[in-house]
């Protein structure tokens, strides 16, 4: 088992993972596209393997009936999105102290990415959730 650190843009939140974390998905749902400015590139961790080590500035806004996106509220880094029934929490993967170990394997919500960009990674493309 691997661990690893990661947080905010102004150091207000930060974290640890003390577990797997799953291969980074990259999300083109106009959600992750408004909440980065782009897609989102999250990996996901098991909820208990997860530590807040500092969180004075994380909040969670509730962005549907059943998830909540935590971010920064002081420099808005969008850093988690969990299910709010879920065991899992995924974590935005820019914002690790390193990715290494970390490969990207598929896009998903592909029918709602923005139109300015083409995915030509060869990576698996699902017009939904997989």
């Amino acid at each position: 088992m691997f661990e690893r650190t990661g947080g905010c843009l102004c150091g207000g939140v930060r974290y640890r993972v003390a577990g797997d974390l799953r291969p980074v998905i990259y999300c083109h749902c106009g959600q992750c596209r408004r909440t980065s400015g782009h897609f989102v590139a999250a990996t996901a961790v098991a909820m208990d393997a997860l530590e807040i080590v500092a969180g004075e500035s994380l909040a969670w806004f509730a962005s549907s009936e059943y998830a909540s996106r935590g971010f920064c509220r002081v420099c808005g880094s969008s850093l988690f999105w969990r299910l709010d029934d879920g065991s899992h929490m995924s974590i935005m993967a820019g914002t690790l102290d390193g990715s290494g170990g970390l490969e990207a394997v598929e896009h998903i919500y592909v029918g709602d990415k923005g139109g300015y960009y083409e995915l030509t990674d060869g990576l698996p493309q699902c017009r939904g959730r997989t």
